[in-house]
């Protein structure tokens, strides 16, 4: 056993990384780790700090591996946005923690999981960091690789690059079979549909929810028949996003505020109260300022699974249409891509394809989901 067992399919890196681990020399004080969504950026990242501050580069079995792992370790500092982006104050406060010297381990280590959502000012006050870093601390950014321009060239020069690739099926099931415990059929299905995204198609071997929700977008393609089809799939994608963000928000939300509020003194009587109601109240609007952005993301992120779908079934129409010898996004759906490759036209499918990813790229720019969805809808039905 080893920390390097999470890391799956990703042999080059895990050498790379076990090496500089165990190796002073062959350290450097900022990394930064790319690659597609369900690569395990972050699950690489959180695996490199724990076999930092193991005494034996990783073990897995120690308690400096153990923490670090779980996320509790005393100098390891992990920022996980859950709004829309990473502010300058988060990240001047992170810097600061970040300059001090490690309580027990043998460095201070920061792992930002979402880079790419940096904002200008936060960019730069992560620069004079990277620029100046203590002898004894490391930071590991994570972005994605399809868009690594939206790191800073600054920063990115500063760091060593660490390129982490999708995972291939049959690793991915072996994980799904002798971690997670499913069974084999179930494990290489979830497989064979997440596209190498190992949270996925954990996601999908466990809840039926998401497995309906996958089957309702791709019934989307062959099932857009008039302008009347398309605005009404757009409104009904855009409320189960809403619905499906305010489930996985609600009872954190509802916590967060009764916390607040026993923090708050709520309840209380004597000297002091009607001052103390006053923060109170300044607090509850950043409570929920926060809240709302958080839940603004998950609604992003549950459409953005949905456009995924999509584009992965107009690409396997492309891939049958061309009659490449390569295994389909969503080999389930073999049968409705054949029908489509031999109805459609290549750059009507091709359209299709791009009407996806345009709107993919509205909802980055923070256009009205509906709209964007509409607009998209729109466009599948021309081709």
């Amino acid at each position: 056993m080893s920390v390097w067992d999470e890391v799956v399919g990703q042999p080059d890196a895990v050498a790379e990384l076990s090496a500089a681990a165990g190796d002073p020399t062959a350290m450097t004080h900022a990394w930064l780790f790319t690659g597609p969504p369900g690569s395990g950026r972050s699950v690489a990242a959180r695996a490199f700090a724990a076999a930092l501050q193991c005494p034996r580069h990783g073990c897995g079995e120690c308690p400096s591996c153990h923490t670090a792992l779980a996320g509790t370790h005393t100098d390891i500092r992990e920022v996980v946005p859950e709004g829309l982006s990473i502010g300058v104050s988060e990240m001047r406060a992170l810097v600061q923690l970040a300059a001090r010297q490690p309580a027990l381990g043998r460095y201070e280590i920061v792992i930002i999981t979402d880079a790419d959502r940096l904002t200008e000012g936060a960019s730069n006050a992560l620069l004079k960091a990277v620029e100046e870093p203590s002898d004894k601390t490391v930071f590991l950014l994570c972005a994605p690789s399809e868009h690594p321009d939206d790191v800073s060239a600054t920063i990115r020069s500063r760091c060593r690059r660490v390129t982490l690739r999708s995972p291939a099926p049959d690793a991915v099931a072996a994980v799904l079979t002798a971690r997670d415990g499913f069974d084999p059929e179930t494990s290489r299905w979830a497989a064979s549909v997440s596209g190498g995204h190992i949270g996925r198609a954990r996601h999908l071997a466990r809840d039926p929810d998401a497995r309906s929700r996958r089957e309702r977008v791709l019934t989307v393609p062959l099932g857009l028949r008039g302008l009347g089809d398309a605005f009404a799939t757009a409104a009904d994608l855009d409320r189960a996003a809403t619905a499906e963000a305010d489930d996985l928000s609600g009872e954190r939300d509802a916590a967060e505020r009764e916390e607040l509020g026993i923090a708050m003194g709520a309840g209380g009587v004597g000297k002091g109260v009607a001052t103390a109601a006053r923060r109170a109240k300044a607090a509850e609007k950043d409570l929920e300022k926060r809240q709302k952005l958080r839940n603004t993301r998950s609604r992003r992120d549950v459409l953005d699974l949905a456009l995924i779908d999509l584009a992965g079934f107009y690409r396997d129409v492309l891939v049958a249409g061309s009659g490449a010898e390569v295994a389909l996004t969503s080999p389930d759906r073999a049968a409705d891509v054949q029908r489509a490759a031999r109805e459609w036209r290549p750059e009507s499918a091709l359209r299709r394809l791009e009407a996806v990813l345009a709107c993919r790229e509205a909802l980055d720019r923070n256009v009205k989901p509906l709209v964007a969805l509409e607009a998209m809808m729109v466009a599948l039905h021309q081709g």
